[in-house]
């Protein structure tokens, strides 16, 4: 089953370098060999189920290690994707 997952972390820092808990999720989702769409406002990422949610256990551990206090977590089965939930 092929999942998208899109986040954000809080708290913003607006304009500049993107805060460290952001770049942390990124790196941790690259760990995991898997390669998200990073953005100012969130982050995206497209995997196989039984890789994307291990490295999304992660992701929240390592943001609130790096100073998130808050994650707004989206989950949805890709519609591209035959199986059903």
């Amino acid at each position: 089953m092929i999942l998208r997952a899109e986040f954000t972390t809080e708290p913003f820092e607006g304009e500049g370098e993107p805060p460290a808990h952001a770049v942390a999720a990124r790196d941790c989702l690259r760990a995991a060999g898997l390669e998200p769409d990073f953005g100012p406002l969130g982050t995206s990422i497209t995997g196989e189920r039984e890789i994307l949610l291990p490295a999304l256990a992660s992701v929240v551990e390592t943001v609130l290690d790096t100073g998130a206090n808050r994650i707004t977590l989206q989950v949805t089965v890709d519609e591209a994707d035959g199986d059903q939930v």
